[in-house]
């Protein structure tokens, strides 16, 4: 047999022929396509978020282990000696009780009441598209014209509030609002109620247009009243939205900052001041870096080991569920 005859035999045995390879390497071509579109989409944003997030994070525990006042290259370490005086500072340990009563307030109050007027206003109510619109606008408000609104609003005397509580008799309840320990977390809560229950409402609001109304009808031929078709269908519906919501509602509370520094400065005497305000009081007032580093690095210590435990004990049903669902409608 010549040359000639065994190139027109055809492929060695064992070999597939010409047509499968060809398919064969058609998918990893296509593959090897899909990984590179991947990653050069991937590119811009993971390099965005080492520049903006990874990065500083890393710096901010690096000068943490000095005592440096800002300028010029960190130097006079210290180790750790930042982070035990967190604790030994009765300061910082008032903002972490402070932070806790205002994850308490928001938890307790602030979204039963944007719960509850997302119930509300998901009724056939004449005019409910502006009272949606009205609740929701002062979210949409800067923190700073709110702040600067409500020392106005709140200002002793003079203020708007003081000249209504006059006007109804009721002048003995006004009083210095801001200005008084006992009365200033309460004041201050009370503005960031107004500030940010319109979100949470429009939150929930559209998870209960996303309940289909057959189960209601069901459980109003079954005999259910109100409350139980509230309790037994709405809420457990609409737990994957309200999960989300206090979560929003926790990380706010523990970064909390621009209204509180517009209204009070976390006056008077340290009774208003959060965690974020205490850092950035020593970092740009006092110029200790360092000790105003720590302080970023405990507030991120809490919020990543909250996200964390919430992400795993907490939002993990709903997560398996999202992609249960992505799975099957592919």
């Amino acid at each position: 047999m010549t040359s000639t005859d065994l190139k027109d035999a055809g492929p060695a045995l064992g070999e597939a022929p010409p047509a499968v390879q060809e398919q064969n390497r058609r998918p990893l071509a296509r593959r090897f396509r899909d990984w590179l579109t991947a990653f050069l989409f991937t590119v811009p944003g993971l390099v965005l978020f080492l520049v903006f997030v990874a990065v500083p994070i890393v710096y901010a525990g690096y000068v943490a282990l000095f005592n440096w006042g800002g300028f010029g290259s960190p130097s006079n370490f210290v180790g750790v000696d930042n982070f035990t005086r967190l604790f030994e500072d009765p300061v910082f340990l008032g903002d972490l009780w402070r932070g806790l009563l205002l994850v308490l307030l928001s938890l307790g109050l602030q979204l039963p009441f944007a719960l509850a007027m997302a119930v509300l206003l998901n009724q056939k109510l004449r005019g409910r598209a502006f009272y949606r619109m009205l609740f929701f606008a002062p979210f949409v408000l800067s923190e700073v014209i709110t702040g600067v609104l409500f020392a106005m609003i709140f200002a002793p005397d003079s203020g708007l509030a003081d000249r209504v509580l006059g006007a109804v008799g009721l002048d003995g309840l006004g009083g210095l609002w801001f200005a008084d320990p006992d009365t200033v977390m309460a004041t201050l809560f009370l503005v960031m109620t107004w500030k940010y229950f319109g979100f949470h409402m429009m939150l929930l609001l559209a998870g209960l247009q996303g309940i289909p109304p057959e189960l209601h009808e069901a459980a109003r031929i079954d005999g259910a009243n109100a409350w139980q078709r509230f309790r037994n269908v709405t809420l457990p519906l609409l737990g994957p939205t309200i999960r989300m919501s206090v979560f929003l509602s926790v990380i706010g509370a523990i970064q909390l900052f621009d209204l509180v520094w517009v209204v009070t400065q976390g006056g008077p005497d340290h009774q208003s001041e959060t965690m974020a305000i205490t850092m950035f009081q020593f970092g740009f007032k006092r110029y200790q870096m360092g000790y105003a580093s720590a302080i970023s690095i405990v507030m991120f210590l809490i919020s990543l080991v909250f996200a964390l435990f919430y992400q795993r004990y907490v939002l993990r049903r709903d997560t398996e569920g999202a992609l249960t669902n992505m799975r099957g409608t592919r």
